[in-house]
């Protein structure tokens, strides 16, 4: 099995199984929202001005029509696998992709920009669309929803409606480790309880606008990503062992938030997928997984 195979069984299975609480049939659901970085931007940078983009090959290579569509990745992402399982017919698209934004809103949209993060100031680096003004989007998402398909039809879709969330790892890689104002004013544990700040405060008003099914990743084994082996790997061309404690540390409390505002918000279905493992297991023992040598 590729690793592409794994992570679209994984994550779908996970999702469906653990969110929607099916294990039988196929589950419906009327929209998917996504919020959050480049694992799941599907094209929202090509309208923005920064250098962060993927509107060129080899991206999108194996896509449909093999056309670079701002999605930073050969293939699908992650949440158009979910999306083909959930049945839908197209996938969600970027938000500002949209020329009229009507009826083509009804089965959920995407405003995730590359590079952004929990933390303000991350997607300000990079002139990326940070997740205040991802909610703004959303928030005129809802508007044109009623617009569309009336109040009534546009609670339903709402409140049933997944919400996806991927953000952080664009914070640490792409800001923290490399921006020596930040490092110097914050430890490590110092800026994970500030990204979870930030964390909860938009999970909260994703709550009040409506939002009641949500899951989001955590993060991923920083410390095998290519770029990080390359930066802060002396040399050696393994997983940087103490980037990865710091994932593994912001993950554990990243559950602890979850847990807090589940208990503390009524009604709020709140899943953290857990993504770490299963890709450190690719990264480490990539034989073991289905993935051959080069």
């Amino acid at each position: 099995m590729s690793s592409m195979g794994y992570s679209r069984s994984f994550l779908a299975s996970f999702l469906l199984a653990v969110l929607l609480n099916v294990t039988n049939g196929q589950p419906l659901v009327p929209a998917i929202f996504t919020f959050g970085d480049s694992i799941v931007d599907v094209g929202n940078n090509n309208h923005q001005l920064t250098i962060v983009k993927a509107n060129f090959p080899p991206y999108g290579r194996d896509f449909e029509n093999h056309f670079p569509t701002g999605r930073f990745c050969n293939g699908k992402l992650a949440t158009d696998f979910i999306a083909d399982i959930l049945g839908f017919t197209s996938y969600q698209p970027a938000y500002l992709n949209l020329k009229t934004k009507g009826k083509n809103l009804l089965n959920g949209a995407n405003f995730a920009s590359a590079s952004s993060g929990y933390f303000e100031l991350t997607s300000k680096l990079y002139s990326s669309i940070p997740l205040s003004k991802q909610l703004e989007c959303y928030k005129e998402c809802q508007t044109k929803l009623v617009e569309a398909a009336g109040q009534s039809s546009a609670s339903s879709i709402i409140s049933d409606a997944i919400y996806l969330i991927s953000a952080g790892t664009s914070d640490f890689v792409q800001n923290y480790y490399i921006n020596p104002l930040l490092n110097k004013l914050y430890t490590t544990d110092q800026f994970s309880d500030t990204l979870l700040r930030c964390y909860s405060n938009f999970i909260q008003s994703l709550y009040a606008l409506g939002a009641r099914r949500i899951g989001v990743t955590s993060l991923p084994p920083i410390g095998c990503l290519p770029a990080v082996i390359t930066l802060f790997g002396a040399h050696i061309n393994e997983c940087v062992t103490s980037l990865n404690s710091d994932a593994i540390n912001f993950n554990e409390k990243l559950n602890t938030t979850s847990q807090n505002l589940k208990n503390m918000l009524p009604g709020l279905n709140l899943v953290v997928f857990d993504i770490y493992q299963p890709l450190y297991d690719l990264a480490t023992k990539p034989s073991e997984n289905g993935i051959e040598s080069i």
